[in-house]
This record gives structure tokens, sequence and C-alpha cells, in this order.
């Protein structure tokens, strides 16, 4: 028990747990001052995804495409690189998927995979330019990924607008999917299954998606700590010039990271095409790739955490979206929440300064920055193991 207690993991989760907790705390005292029925509305927001199927539904499947933004962003921050390219790189991937869903004629058990695996392609390729650009011309990776998130957006909207739309259509959206395009619900077609069975498929959209994430989970990890790639991303995270003094390809390690990430942010994409709105619509993605970061530092880029880190930041924006029906208050409230648990999240750092300037004043106390050799050569073996 003691060990539990006294490990990594557990000192994380408790950190999250208390930063999630204050946080809804200092809400709730908003919500007192802004709010007509401050009861019903942090009721309907704290208790909403879990009164009907169909807003459970809700909340499992958007963590399910958190879940796969999470991941993505994670392989990018072991490097010790920041992308915001996910938005682009998942309207890709549900753009190709989408239209395999709708033109391509074959049956389902070949047109599903055959689209899911376009997707990640697409995300593939679509996050190698950053990383080629970042790692052989040193070009700031921020900037180039918010402006290829703009071509991908903008390519989407042309395509969709121009050439995927039916001419009857009343509004900016491809036809509906066919049932050989869309993703298969989660429960298993067996008999005393049957009625529940039913039930989700009328009310939710919770698809095969469900066990793609949680395979795609496994290999993140299996990637990340369990393989040569994983040791040389790590490596170049913690320190770059260690690892290319150690034989490294750093710049292939760089690209290669910008491009692997892709892979997750095309799944999400393909996720939201196939599997929750059976169509390709104009804003598909609602700016959620941006969101895929929050999870991964919720998660400290440990992709077994990602998928915790997502539920939990799913079910806040599902309750936030039932908060803004079902009471008097905007969803601006929830964005509020979510700035303040990122703070206290963040304000892991702010321990070890204090610390750190309270031994300066101690005489004849080494402080962090003074290690001796044999610590510094102990701080960088722990890139050869996971978190």
């Amino acid at each position: 028990m003691n060990k539990l207690l006294s490990s990594t993991f557990f000192r994380e989760l408790l950190r999250v747990v208390v930063a999630v907790l204050i946080a809804l705390g200092i809400g709730f005292i908003i919500t007192l001052l802004v709010s007509d029925q401050p009861i019903e509305a942090y009721k309907a927001f704290l208790f909403g995804p879990l009164t009907k199927i169909n807003r459970f539904g809700d909340w499992i499947e958007e963590s399910i495409t958190l879940t796969f933004l999470g991941l993505s962003v994670a392989i990018v921050f072991k490097a010790n690189q920041f992308s915001l390219g996910q938005e682009g790189q998942m309207v890709l991937g549900a753009l190709v998927s989408g239209s395999i869903a709708l033109f391509v004629p074959l049956p389902a058990y070949l047109r599903i995979p055959l689209a899911i695996m376009a997707a990640m392609v697409v995300g593939f390729l679509w996050g190698w330019l950053p990383g080629y650009l970042k790692a052989h011309l040193n070009a700031n990776e921020i900037v180039s990924t918010l402006m290829l998130n703009a071509i991908a957006l903008l390519f989407y909207e042309w395509l969709l607008t121009y050439y995927i739309k039916p001419p009857t259509a009343g509004y900016t959206s491809s036809a509906t999917f066919p049932a050989e395009g869309t993703l298969p619900t989660f429960f298993p077609a067996l008999p005393f299954l049957a009625d529940l069975r039913t039930l989700f498929m009328n009310q939710t959209n919770i698809s095969i998606a469900l066990y793609l994430v949680v395979i795609a989970v496994m290999v993140v990890y299996f990637l990340m700590f369990r393989t040569p790639f994983g040791y040389e991303l790590r490596m170049v995270g913690a320190n770059s010039k260690f690892a290319r003094y150690g034989g490294i390809d750093v710049k292939k390690t760089i690209v290669l990271a910008f491009a692997v990430s892709g892979i997750f942010a095309g799944l999400a994409g393909s996720h939201l095409a196939m599997g929750i709105h059976h169509k390709l619509i104009l804003n598909i993605t609602y700016a959620l790739g941006f969101e895929g970061i929050v999870v991964s530092l919720l998660a400290s880029n440990n992709p077994l955490a990602v998928p915790f880190a997502a539920l939990a930041y799913g079910y806040l924006r599902a309750g936030a979206n039932i908060m803004e029906r079902s009471s008097d208050m905007s969803r601006e409230m929830v964005l509020v929440i979510q700035g303040i648990i990122i703070l206290l999240v963040t304000a892991e750092k702010l321990m070890p300064m204090v610390q750190k300037r309270i031994s300066s004043r101690k005489p004849g106390v080494r402080t962090g920055g003074d290690k001796t050799d044999d610590e510094s050569v102990s701080g960088t073996t722990l890139a050869e193991g996971g978190d």
C-alpha cells in the first residue's frame, strides 16, 4: 500500500483529481453569482451525461475522439516538440475516409478498413510535412502546423462545397453514407443482447471505434516504451544534444514523431465522419483538434492515462452542453472551468521552484541545479524506462 501511495502514477492521479475538484468548486462559486438557478445548472453539469442513454452516448463518442487526439499530441510532446496540427490532420482524415465511404463501391468488410487506413495514411503524410520543415529547415513548428491547418480546412470546405455536396442539398454537406460506409455498433450481434443492442443503436453512435481506441492506446504505449523508436523519441525529448552524441538521428526522429502523431489524428477524423455524423459536414471538427493538447497535458503524456483523461474531459464537455440546454447558464462557464483546470494542473512546476528557493537559503544545502556526476548520469537513464 505504501508503495502505491508513493508511486509516481498515484501522485499524478491525485494531483489531477485535486485540480479538478478545486476548479469545480471555483466554478460553482461563479455559478452562484451569475445564475438564477445555480443548483439546477450545476446538477445538469455534473450528472447530466449519466441521466439518459443518448447523453451517455455523446460523452463516450466525444471521449473516443479525444483519446485519439490525446495520443497524437502525447507522441509529439515526448519528443519535446509542440504541434498544433491535429486539426488539419483530423479534417483530412475525415475527408479521405468519408469520400471512400461515400463513393467507393465495395462491401463493408473492405470499404471500412480501406477508409480507416486511408485516414491514417493522410494523417501520416500531413504530419510529416511540419516534421520535415522543423528538422531540416528549422521552421517553427507552431507556425507551420497552424498554417497547414488553414490549408487543410479550406481545401476540405472547397471540395465539400463544389464537388461532394449533392446539387439538390439544402445546406453544405455530403449525402448520408450508406450502411457499408459507416462504422458498425460496438455491441456484438448476440441473441441475448438484441434488445440492448437495438436501444444503443437507436439512441447513440458508439461504434467499433471504442475497440479501435483501446488498440491505439496499447500500440502507442508499446511504441513509446518497448521499441527502439520509442527510446529515441524519449531521448530526443530529454536532451537532443545528448541523443545526437549517442548516435541517434535526431532529425529523423523528429520527422517521424510528427508523422506518427498524424496517424492518430487521422483516425479521429475517420471516427467523426464514419462513426458520428455519417456524412461530411462543414466544421466537422469544430476546433476539437486543439482539445487533444489538454487531454495529453492532463495525462502527463502517458498513453495509458490518456483514455482516463479523455473520459474526464469529455464528461466536462458533455456536461457543459447539457447545462447550456437545461439552464440559464452559457457554455462559456465551462471554458472558465477548463482554464482553471489547465492552470492548476500545470502548477506542478511551482512546488519544485519553491523548494529550490528555500533550499538555496540554507547554508550547505545543495539545490537541484548542483547535481553530481552520478546523479546526472542516472537522470539520463530515465529515458530508457516508462513514466
